[in-house]
């Protein structure tokens, strides 16, 4: 059994799963600060978020007709899709993993600084 056979028996489409990487992937790489967090979570984040959301938002986007995607069965819209997807679901995975991180280990504070006035 392939990679490919084993995400198909997981109901993942590997087509939608590589596009959904490569958005996580450029996110990651747009960052000036690398953290080992966005190396590795996000990305599997976002690839797992394109992997089980795409169909479903291809679907609505389908029902309500907005944005308009081409009539013909082309799966070039929803690589779009997934991409898009994988990238926003990285930003939504650093943005709660910043605020558990600020929770969990508040930052330091001097010694002499004084309370909120």
């Amino acid at each position: 059994m392939t990679l490919h056979d084993v995400f198909v028996a997981l109901g993942i489409d590997p087509s939608v799963l590589a596009a959904g990487t490569a958005g996580g992937l450029l996110r990651a790489l747009s960052r000036k600060k690398f953290k080992l967090r966005e190396m590795f979570v996000s990305p599997i984040c976002g690839c797992l978020a394109a992997a089980y959301l795409t169909a479903p938002t291809v679907h609505i986007v389908r029902v309500y007709d907005w944005p308009p995607l081409p009539a013909e069965p082309d799966q070039t819209a929803t690589y779009a899709i997934a991409f898009l997807i994988g990238a926003m679901a990285m930003w939504i995975s650093d943005i709660a993993a910043d605020a558990i991180a600020r929770r969990v280990w508040p930052p330091k504070r001097d010694p002499g600084e004084d309370e909120d006035y």
